[in-house]
């Protein structure tokens, strides 16, 4: 479920539509979180649907690390690409702010964390990275993992109105990180890779 302060808008001829914030959005804030709705399709289903079924799902889903295509009911899947984004996925099943998002700002992601099947060309941002590919994750992983660590403790210091979609056992260990307590998942840890999926890869202390 994508946060609720935030609304489908178009962004430009080049990018079709995005999600845009409705009000600011503090860094460590959870902007994101797999819920009930979103729907798993595994790579067997997948395989056994017609070709216009597969352009779809190839299009709106995201494969997390048991190769299965995440499709999310919201407008979570409308959350565009950036080589500099202002939200990255974690290893609980929920996506943060890294950095404050204004009003009237776009929600970014970096598909690079996606288990994309194929490299594409994103829009030409002025970055070193011109192009995503489906082993991003396993190049950038330590980036990426560093800027969580920066706003990790930040999460249950705010008020999370996608609190509710976290189960308390989750909670209890993102508090534990945050306190020092206990290092953080890797986001290495959702890297999918033609069935061989990668648990346990590396925690990382906050702090």
């Amino acid at each position: 479920m994508i946060h609720p302060n935030t609304e489908l808008k178009f962004i430009s001829n080049e990018i079709g539509y995005g999600v845009v914030a409705t009000s600011f959005i503090p860094a460590g804030t959870i902007t994101w979180a797999l819920d009930k709705l979103d729907r798993e399709f595994t790579p067997e289903e997948f395989a056994s649907m017609e070709p216009i079924y597969q352009q779809i799902l190839d299009y709106y889903t995201y494969r997390n690390n048991q190769g299965k295509y995440v499709l999310c009911w919201d407008n979570g899947r409308y959350v565009n690409h950036s080589f500099n984004s202002n939200c990255l996925t974690t290893a609980y099943d929920f996506e943060i702010a890294i950095r404050d998002i204004q009003p009237g700002e776009q929600l970014t992601d970096d598909y690079g964390y996606l288990n994309i099947h194929e490299p594409f060309r994103g829009v030409n941002e002025g970055t070193k990275r011109k192009v995503v590919y489906p082993d991003d994750l396993l190049k950038y992983y330590k980036v990426w993992d560093k800027k969580l660590l920066k706003v990790f403790h930040k999460i249950p210091q705010l008020d999370q109105a996608l609190r509710s979609l976290v189960s308390d056992k989750i909670w209890a260990e993102i508090v534990e990180v945050s306190e020092g307590h206990k290092p953080m998942m890797s986001i290495l840890n959702n890297y999918y890779a033609n069935g061989n999926e990668v648990n346990g890869f590396e925690s990382i202390k906050v702090g």
